[in-house]
């Protein structure tokens, strides 16, 4: 299962409403979108709906949509699954002019 938090550390407290879309990479065919979800109240998107699968995914964050005139509208990660049954959670950390992913 692939799962996200958003964590805005300029306010210190979890980043609700952020959409965020989840992509996997179709050798060939290039990006295919799988889900759209918003964080909830704690920050995190916990179930995107998706087939586990091993493959290269990506997940968008809308910055834009949750904070005023940022800096960085949009963030993208991409991220290798290597075993379909590992859950896969990313944390994005964010500031006004930076941000940190880590998996969780």
């Amino acid at each position: 299962m692939i799962s996200t938090q958003v964590i805005d550390t300029t306010l210190g407290r979890p980043a609700a409403n952020v959409p965020v879309i989840l992509d996997l990479f179709v050798t060939g065919h290039g990006w295919h979108e799988l889900s759209r979800r918003t964080s909830d109240a704690d920050g995190i998107v916990e179930n995107f709906a998706e087939t586990p699968a091993a493959g290269i995914y990506r997940l968008t964050y809308d910055i834009a949509a949750y904070q005023p005139d940022p800096f960085f509208p949009a963030i993208n990660v991409t991220f290798d699954v290597n075993n379909a049954d590992d859950d896969c959670h990313l944390a994005l950390h964010l500031s006004r002019f930076g941000y940190a992913v880590s998996r969780g």
